[in-house]
C-alpha cells in the first residue's frame, strides 16, 4: 500500500469513526427510562446517570405510609436507572467497541438490573 492510500484508507476510518460518534450522541440525547411501581402508585422517570427527572404519584398511593411509599420510589427509581444505563451502554458500544476496556470499564460503574 502506498502513501496515498493509506492516507485514504485512514480518512475512511476516521469518518466512520465520526459516524458512530454522531449516531451515538443522538441516542444518548434520548436516552432516560420511565418505569413504575408493581401497585402502579409511584412512577419515576431517570436519566442515564440516575438523575431524578419526574416523580409521579397515582391516587392509590395516599393509602400507602410514607416509610412504604419511600420504598416505592427507591425500587422504581433503582430499576429505571438500570434501565436508562443500559440503554445508554447499548448507544455506546458501536463506538467504543461491544468487548473494549473502555466498555469493560463504563460497565464496571454502571448499576445492574435488580
Amino acid at each position: 500500500m502506498d502513501g496515498r492510500q493509506w492516507l485514504d484508507s485512514y480518512q475512511q476510518e476516521l469518518q466512520d469513526i465520526r459516524g458512530r460518534a454522531l449516531r451515538a450522541q443522538a441516542e444518548l440525547a434520548g436516552v432516560e427510562a420511565t418505569t413504575s411501581s408493581a401497585d402502579g402508585s409511584v412512577t419515576v422517570t431517570v436519566a442515564p446517570g440516575g438523575a431524578l427527572r419526574r416523580v409521579v404519584f397515582s391516587e392509590q398511593s395516599q393509602a400507602l405510609s410514607r416509610t412504604r411509599l419511600a420504598a416505592l420510589v427507591v425500587e422504581a427509581v433503582a430499576r429505571a436507572h438500570a434501565d436508562a444505563a443500559a440503554r445508554a451502554t447499548a448507544a455506546l458500544a458501536p463506538l467504543i467497541g461491544e468487548r473494549s476496556e473502555a466498555m469493560r470499564t463504563l460497565r464496571a460503574h454502571l448499576p445492574v438490573t435488580p
